[in-house]
């Protein structure tokens, strides 16, 4: 198995979307985690390709939030839509980027994901609300490249 594959067990895979449904619930928001190997390229710009790739930049209303690890690497970014970055605190990625550091830095990476995604679903539920006509846009499963 490849660390990608080995990076979450399959139970830490279910508990990391079980945390994306939960921080959805109240939202029009999307939130996504990609993992993959190597960035190959500085990793917060390979975060904003596969961001596209994902099709994270088609939602309604710009509010697609995406979580991705360089697994091998040994780096993340968090990056989010036009929408989203219009209205969340200049502080709000940089706070989020801590609260997973913290948690990856002990090499609690299936806590570290888990507490990023419920912090981006607070911001979005904030600002984002969901409303009758909302709809899942997106895949809430793990990817992986």
């Amino acid at each position: 198995m490849s660390k990608v594959e080995d990076f979450l067990t399959e139970a830490e895979e279910r508990e990391v979307v079980n945390a994306i449904l939960e921080a959805e619930k109240n939202t029009s928001g999307e939130i996504r985690v990609h993992l993959e190997a190597h960035a190959r390229i500085n990793h917060f710009e390979r975060a904003k390709e596969v961001f596209h790739m994902l099709k994270m930049d088609n939602t309604k209303e710009e509010n697609g939030v995406l979580l991705y690890v360089a697994v091998n690497d040994k780096k993340f970014a968090i990056c989010g839509d036009k929408g989203i970055n219009k209205v969340v605190p200049k502080d709000f990625w940089e706070t989020t980027k801590e609260t997973i550091q913290n948690h990856f830095k002990n090499g609690n990476f299936k806590e570290g994901i888990v507490a990023g995604v419920l912090k981006a679903g607070k911001e979005l539920e904030a600002h984002f609300p969901w409303h009758h006509e909302s709809t899942n846009e997106l895949s809430n499963e793990v990817s992986k490249g």
